[in-house]
């Protein structure tokens, strides 16, 4: 393999590896708070994509995005209030029959809206053909725009989690639920800003993604087998080590390539994901008591 092909791979691996992990902090933001795994938290990252499109020729790019996370934001909290809220301590399978069945409802509705045509944003820098030489190696600058931008992402989660009050709470919330309650918080607020937060990142990642890797409206299922492969893998509720795994998926999966037909590469992840629940189903940077994987 040459020098020029392994730069290549290397930034193709981390540029979906970033992808992947906003997705599986998506994940994990609304297992913190809650204990449910949201399997629809991939079409957060097709609407993001597909509406930002969809506004596109009626305004200025960056305020097309904003509009586009802006909604998702909303639509994340439509779901807590109507799909979730209302429930009395539903039992792990519930929560995950009901968050597939939205994921299902969503894709279906976007079929409808948006029809099975394959759409894409405008690249933010040049343009298909626009490449910046990094070692010989020729690469995209949205590949730079999607790397530094889930960079940013990860770096203003760390900050708000650690400093704003709301953050606090939602910690508190995740270390114990009841103790949160018994200290004035509102779980129940916190809960529907876990879904806000988790839509608006999920919104943007699908926006920043699209000049690359397109958006349609089936997307989000293969996203969120991704997400959840990688939550899996870091230690589901650990934010940070999802970072870590996002990237060495999306490492993996670049270099395979050169080894497995691309029609398979999709199931190097399921491949991924089943070994790790097998042999080590509290991930590889998590406890079994940090994942919370008793209550399986």
């Amino acid at each position: 393999m040459t020098t020029e092909l392994f730069i290549q791979y290397c930034f193709a691996g981390l540029t979906y590896g970033s992808i992947y992990a906003i997705v599986a902090i998506g994940f994990n933001i609304i297992y913190n708070t809650t204990g449910i795994i949201n399997f629809a938290q991939g079409e957060f990252v097709m609407l993001g994509g597909m509406i930002s499109i969809s506004l596109l020729p009626f305004m200025p790019m960056p305020l097309a995005i904003a509009s586009a996370v802006v909604l998702t934001m909303v639509i994340g909290a439509l779901i807590e209030i109507v799909f979730i809220r209302w429930l009395k301590d539903p039992s792990v399978l519930r929560m995950i029959i009901i968050t597939i069945g939205i994921s299902i409802l969503t894709r279906e509705a976007a079929s409808h809206v948006w029809g099975e045509n394959i759409r894409a944003l405008p690249y933010f820098i040049g343009n298909e053909i626009t490449a910046i030489s990094i070692l010989g190696a020729r690469i995209s600058p949205q590949v730079l725009v999607v790397i530094g931008v889930c960079g940013l992402m990860v770096a203003t989660l760390g900050v708000f989690f650690k400093t704003t009050s709301v953050g606090r709470q939602m910690r508190a919330c995740s270390a114990n639920r009841t103790a949160a309650v018994l200290c004035g918080i509102n779980t129940r607020n916190m809960v529907t800003f876990s879904f806000i937060l988790s839509a608006g990142i999920g919104a943007l990642a699908g926006c920043i993604m699209s000049p690359i890797t397109y958006s349609q409206y089936d997307i989000g299922t293969g996203l969120a087998i991704k997400g959840f492969t990688v939550a899996i893998i870091g230690g589901l509720g650990n934010a940070g080590s999802a970072v870590i795994a996002g990237l060495l998926l999306g490492l993996i999966e670049a270099f395979s390539v050169s080894v497995v037909p691309l029609a398979f590469q999709d199931a190097i992840a399921i491949a991924i994901l089943l070994i790790i629940l097998f042999v080590r189903p509290h991930g590889l940077f998590g406890s079994s008591e940090a994942a919370g994987l008793k209550e399986f």
